[in-house]
């Protein structure tokens, strides 16, 4: 889906509107894609026709989230993957919750200070660029066990499209070209990635196609023999060699060891909603559930849509909440995790107690261990079927196109997946996230993730899937695409467009997005002791609402499935049928 292009005065009229109640601010965004059957909204118009035409075979949601998987791949290399990992939280039409974790884990020989020089400070881009910022690939292991375990439609099937795309090619349009070129010169860093996503030393450009042979090789060995596949044989040979001969760590022991877990998601209830999301080794759920219960105690609605006042409640219920995601959440195998008390509807009380209604807080006095806290570069889809399975799924190479080298004679693009530890307490991520010594780099450990694939439910059906890339952004993005839906009525496409903030406990500003506050809301924030900041790179939200546009909507016609992609990404499509 292109971005929308609005006349002058169509931008102007926005930019004085922003801030007023949301039915005026959000005039202009197009009606949501509805459909009778099923929806699927991905972040490549390719991969969501993969999606449909499952469904339209009789695959059920899973089936189609298996195969978009596989094809991201290929069609969406920043973030869609193989050599990367991620979570799958899935409602069954039966009732059924699940969550499948195939995060990637640290190599057997990383340790905790690996990329600390003898000083102890850290080594800038060692966790980020080249083979020693590679952990343990997950996702291949992680959509094959959800397709064993939840799916009906054979691997051949599922894999068959991505096998097709990467054989015959695929034409590159503006946003694939985008996309590549800003990576060129890492690209040309390495040899077997520069093989692939450049065409002769040179960047791609419109209408050109893209092959990936290797890939597909790949793909026939995982459709051949599954897990095994990829793990074993030639590709995992492959993948453990170019490790060693990039200087990484890992070994062939390494990928035979890897295997996913299914875990209960996290819940929580929000105004009457129910809502089913990611638990550690990911912090998206329990923060996400922390924050709603924060905001829950005040009425948003009442405030008014992006009101200084509830601009105000929302900004300190981030910066509470990741307080206790960067200090006291981890991998579930190495680390307790307090999610009974921080998902405690008292703790949210408590936490509102503190919060000073005219007065914005101050990280640094905001502390684990004191009252009352005690003790874009990834991608996401949404899937609804017609027998009411949902699934959302975000997975991830963290950067665009991961630590940016490719396992010679795979195809596979690898992640920099370890730059998700703490690589040392109290320094900033790629991401900018001051994280604790919870998550910690050690031997087959998970780093803890920000990815927050969400179903809220209404009388325990799907209403609402969605998630988004976005890195520590992604939890804040959840959140305000929920109140949009839930607090301010909005449909899904109006909840997807609304302009967002984020605030993450540190640094101690507020990023926000062009038109999210009117020049007298954010003069009234700053006032309060706010920090506005310039926005980070655009989220890439995938959302479905079940039932009708909004959620006390009328369905239109016979249209059940309601999809929306984001607009502020070139790429993507909702798509149903």
């Amino acid at each position: 889906m292109k971005m929308k292009q609005g006349s002058n005065t169509l931008r102007t009229l926005v930019a004085l509107l922003a801030g007023l109640a949301c039915s005026c601010a959000l005039a202009a965004s197009v009606a949501p894609v509805a459909a009778e059957h099923g929806m699927v909204v991905t972040a490549q118009h390719l991969a969501s026709r993969v999606g449909v035409d499952v469904l339209k075979k009789g695959g059920n949601a899973v089936d189609a989230a298996v195969a978009v998987g596989y094809a991201l791949a290929v069609v969406y290399p920043a973030a869609g993957n193989l050599g990367g990992g991620g979570f799958m939280t899935v409602q069954l039409a039966d009732g059924r919750k699940t969550f499948i974790d195939f995060r990637e884990k640290a190599p057997l020989a990383a340790k905790a200070d690996m990329y600390l020089d003898p000083a102890g400070k850290v080594i800038k881009g060692l966790s980020t660029d080249g083979h020693l910022a590679v952990a343990v690939p997950g996702t291949v292991a992680g959509l094959e066990m959800a397709r064993e375990k939840y799916a009906s439609l054979p691997r051949a099937a599922l894999v068959a499209p991505a096998i097709h795309l990467a054989k015959k090619g695929f034409v590159l349009e503006q946003g694939d070209v985008d996309m590549l070129e800003t990576k060129t010169d890492d690209f040309k860093r390495d040899p077997a990635t520069a093989k692939i996503f450049l065409n002769r030393g040179k960047p791609f450009t419109v209408g050109q196609t893209l092959l990936q042979q290797d890939l597909a090789r790949t793909l026939r060995a995982i459709s051949g023999k599954g897990v095994d596949g990829f793990y074993k044989g030639a590709v995992g040979a492959a993948i453990a060699a170019s490790s060693k001969a990039g200087g990484g760590l890992i070994t062939q022991a390494d990928l035979d060891g890897y295997q996913p877990r299914e875990r209960a998601p996290i819940e929580c209830d929000y105004r009457g909603f129910h809502v089913v999301s990611a638990p550690p080794p990911s912090s998206g759920g329990v923060t996400l559930c922390e924050m709603l219960n924060i905001i829950e105690g005040y009425s948003l609605k009442d405030l008014g849509y992006h009101s200084a006042q509830a601009v105000h409640f929302q900004i300190e219920a981030m910066r509470h909440a990741y307080v206790d995601r960067n200090n006291t959440l981890g991998d579930p195998d190495f680390v307790s995790n307090p999610i009974g008390r921080l998902l405690d509807k008292a703790y949210a009380a408590k936490i509102r107690a503190v919060i000073d209604p005219q007065r914005a807080g101050v990280s640094r006095d905001i502390k684990a261990g004191v009252e009352p806290h005690e003790g874009s570069s990834t991608t996401h889809y949404s899937i609804v079927d017609r027998w009411g399975n949902a699934v959302a799924v975000t997975y991830t190479l963290n950067n665009w196109f991961g630590a940016r080298v490719t396992a010679a004679g795979t195809g596979v693009l690898l992640n920099n997946e370890m730059d998700d530890f703490t690589s040392k307490p109290g320094v900033p991520n790629s991401f900018g996230l001051v994280q604790g010594a919870a998550n910690a780099i050690a031997p087959g450990k998970r780093p803890l993730s920000s990815m927050s694939p969400t179903i809220v439910t209404r009388d325990g059906k799907p209403l609402l899937v969605l998630g988004t890339p976005g890195g520590s952004r992604i939890i804040t993005a959840v959140l305000q695409v929920i109140v949009h839906v839930v607090d301010y009525g909005m449909n899904v496409q109006e909840a997807v467009d609304a302009p967002r903030f984020h605030q993450q406990w540190l640094p101690d500003l507020t990023n926000v997005e062009d038109f999210a506050l009117s020049p007298d809301t954010r003069a009234l924030l700053v006032s309060m002791g706010h920090h506005p900041g310039a926005p980070q790179p655009a989220n890439h939200v995938a959302a479905i609402i079940v039932g009708a546009p909004s959620i006390d909507g009328k369905p239109v016609g016979a249209n059940r499935y309601y999809g929306a992609i984001d607009p502020r990404m070139n790429t993507g499509q909702a798509l149903g049928y």
